[in-house]
């Protein structure tokens, strides 16, 4: 009886993280997984082609489970760290702080494992296969899942997700920390009820320009491991089927080497839901043939049966096992006997200090001011009483979907006690000197799109009524909710406005340290805000006019990139060069704190085609950083743009650059809706 084992060491995760692995490791991982492979019975490579794969004892390949969720914090397997859900830290607009989340959640993940190992656990939601982050794009804020993503914009959800991927997989020259999967490929934000059954007809180009680009990052540049194929089918094949997707684009044109992984049940929709193929073993065969590697359900298990009879070969699985396998070599997977750098992590590390403190940096830079009269930042002295009321005392509003769970959950009445100056009494009432009010999206979620853009209206009520009683009593209102919603009548009746998303389990102490002067509100929206759902396209056409910034700017109540400040940021001199060589851009520009107190700025950069050049967007983020300031200095901020980036994609899904003058602007926002965005030109 041969056992396989592989034992490797390496470097803890460094500052400067390079994406993993090398050529050379994953040739290595590759032959650890032919080893194993030539070992299996046409029985096994059934078995270990779907989500559950069970031990074989026989070679000592443990068992191994494909499904853990970790969007915000390691989530469904009891305490973990509670970080801010996706769409509130894209308003962070911090790569590197995305990074460092991302860090800390697969230590928790390792260490979570490690502690089930021990008690011999292996099964699902206790595994290293972390099936995030979701990089669909929001192109319709009515879908009900917008909270899992980083936004609207190909640009930024690229960025993001990359820091995240590369925070998770780490940067060990042997072995992955965990696996990152880039979900749900491609094209999918709704309807949810129909993601079953659901086809989107798309030409290359809208497919290109904007649904692809949210991934191509990841695979590219992150090296993410793994990639979900999506319920949902394009022009009339789906996701998990489509040789087009997994094949043609993801590997060949990307380089993607990593395993595909079905959504739970899309390969039993293939056959029973889109009606595909005519039954579920051809519908099996399908999804083999289209380049999915792993079956996230039983639905292989139809492959048996024709197996055994000789009808098809152990070889049909050679390339998806071979694809999974080498996965679980890169992790140390291939043997209950290797051992890795991560083996001595343990409880300690789980919802510590350190990411406790990661997780309220994060809700600090992710609020969203949207109104101010001059309330905040809250002078204390002249209050000495705060009353709390509404969502501000909930508990429910921090977490979002796919959460783990926090020992403790700071609520924005619970950080008012703990922020607030001694003197100055914080209760949970209606009345007081100052008002704190929180405010809930209506039901979003998985399954659960939305009809509407309204608030829950019980809150909204209440507060009309108070005002009605209070009427110079100053109200501050907080947004809770992971999509745009029509907040037309809470910027009437509050003094000042903070859309919070779901902040996470430090959320109420991060929006108390804002609303009482200890941090500068900073964040971004990453969503466009609109007046009113009825002037949306329908929400089941994906053909891009219409939608988000990049092609609408009718019915805009906020746009997207816009936030307040407590103090203000002024640019100049702008600067364009080009780089010889058809090597690009250069950008830069001076940003200088001209307020009275220190703040981080989100410079932004746009670029716009030139006339004629058959461009349909208005404009598109094609940079972005994060810069502090103290009062009255000044920073010079640099750009790279790539020549893809200055380019149109034509309806072939390729690009080109035209002739002509391009406008690049930069500021805090964007240009036409945000005052200071200055701009240069230059020609091609």
């Amino acid at each position: 009886m041969r056992k396989l084992l592989f034992v490797g060491t390496a470097a803890l995760v460094s500052a400067n993280l390079t994406a993993v692995p090398s050529d050379a490791r994953r040739a290595e991982a590759e032959k650890e997984a032919q080893a194993v492979y030539e070992q299996l019975t046409p029985e096994e490579c059934v078995k270990l082609a779907m989500m559950d794969s069970p031990a074989v004892d026989r070679i000592g390949l443990p068992k191994f489970h494909w499904w853990s969720e970790a969007l915000h914090g390691y989530a469904w397997s009891g305490m973990a760290t509670v970080f801010p859900q996706s769409i509130g830290r894209a308003a962070t607009f911090d790569i590197e702080l995305e990074r460092r989340m991302a860090d800390a959640i697969s230590t928790e993940a390792r260490a979570k494992v490690n502690l089930y190992r021990k008690r011999g656990l292996r099964g699902s939601r206790q595994c290293l296969s972390l099936w995030s982050p979701n990089v669909n794009l929001v192109r319709d804020p009515r879908w009900g899942r917008g909270q899992e993503t980083f936004g609207e914009d190909p640009y930024l959800t690229g960025r993001m997700g990359t820091a995240f991927v590369k925070g998770i997989q780490g940067d060990d020259p042997k072995f992955l920390k965990a696996v990152a999967c880039a979900k749900h490929y491609a094209v999918h934000s709704g309807p949810e009820p129909k993601r079953h059954e659901f086809n989107v007809d798309l030409d290359k180009r809208d497919l290109y320009e904007y649904y692809l680009q949210s991934f191509r990052p990841l695979v590219t540049e992150g090296k993410v491991e793994s990639v979900m194929g999506a319920y949902s089918a394009v022009n009339g094949v789906p996701c998990c089927a489509s040789k087009f997707l997994l094949q043609d684009v993801l590997r060949d044109e990307w380089g993607f080497r990593g395993s595909v992984v079905s959504d739970v049940g899309a390969v039993d929709d293939i056959a029973k839901n889109h009606k595909y193929r005519a039954n579920t073993f051809e519908g099996c065969l399908a999804a083999i043939e289209g380049g999915l590697d792993l079956c996230s359900e039983g639905t292989y298990s139809h492959l048996r049966g024709p197996m055994r009879e000789g009808k098809i070969k152990k070889e049909l699985l050679k390339k998806p096992l071979m694809h999974l396998l080498t996965t679980r070599a890169l992790l140390g997977e291939l043997s209950a006997e290797t051992k890795t750098p991560w083996d001595h992590l343990g409880g300690e590390v789980i919802n510590c200090e350190a990411h406790k403190a990661i997780a309220r940096e994060i809700a600090e830079k992710s609020a969203v001011l949207v109104k101010n009269n001059g309330i905040l930042p809250l002078d204390q002295k002249k209050y000495n009483s705060i009353g709390v009321w509404g969502c501000a005392t909930d508990q429910g509003v921090l977490s979002g979907n796919y959460s783990g769970r926090a020992p403790i959950n700071m609520t924005l009445l619970s950080g008012l006690m703990q922020e607030a100056e001694p003197g100055v009494c914080v209760d949970f009432r209606h009345e007081g000197d100052v008002i704190v009010t929180g405010f809930r999206v209506a039901d979003e979620g998985e399954e659960h799109d939305r009809k509407d853009l309204k608030l829950q209206q019980g809150y909204v009520n209440e507060l009309r009524n108070d005002r009605k009683k209070h009427p110079n009593t100053p109200v501050i209102g907080v947004v809770y909710g992971g999509s745009a919603a029509d907040i037309r009548d809470i910027m009437e009746l509050c003094d000042a406005v903070i859309v919070a998303f779901y902040p996470g389990e430090q959320g109420g102490t991060a929006l108390a340290r804002i609303i009482c002067g200890k941090v500068s509100p900073s964040g971004r929206l990453p969503i466009t805000y609109y007046k009113d759902v009825e002037k949306l396209p329908d929400f089941e056409d994906y053909r891009l006019p219409g939608h988000t910034y990049r092609y609408g700017q009718e019915n805009v109540l906020f746009p997207f990139g816009y936030g307040l400040s407590y103090t203000s940021f002024a640019y100049a001199n702008v600067k364009v060069e080009k780089v010889g060589g058809g090597g690009g851009v250069k950008v830069r520009a001076e940003v200088k704190n001209s307020g009275k107190v220190a703040g981080d700025e989100v410079v932004q950069l746009y670029v716009r085609s030139p006339k004629g050049s058959g461009d349909r967007r208005r404009h598109h983020l094609e940079g972005f950083k994060r810069v502090s300031l103290k009062p009255g200095e000044s920073k010079t901020v640099s750009f790279k743009l790539k020549p893809e980036q200055m380019m149109q994609f034509g309806m072939d899904g390729k690009q080109s650059l035209a002739k002509g003058e391009y406008t690049v602007f930069v500021g805090g926002g964007q240009p036409g809706f945000t005052d200071g965005v200055q701009s240069a030109k230059v020609g091609f």
